[in-house]
């Protein structure tokens, strides 16, 4: 059984009243997954800013 079906099996015995707490706890996790995705993508901004701002990279994007 994949660890999808044992949620989903676990989430199927929660009690009605306390669903919108995993619902809420399944957000949270979502919103923390975006965020160390552009926490990666801030990182990496920093350490090829050198290379965007090159006038060579100006001239090869013009044409697109």
């Amino acid at each position: 059984m994949s660890k999808k079906e044992i949620l989903i099996s676990e989430i199927e015995q929660v009690p009605e009243p306390y669903l919108d707490e995993v619902l809420d706890f399944v957000h949270f996790l979502k919103s923390k997954i975006l965020r160390e995705k552009l926490d990666a993508a801030i990182a990496s901004e920093s350490s090829l800013r050198k290379d965007w701002l090159l006038p060579q990279e100006d001239e090869a994007w013009q044409g697109l």
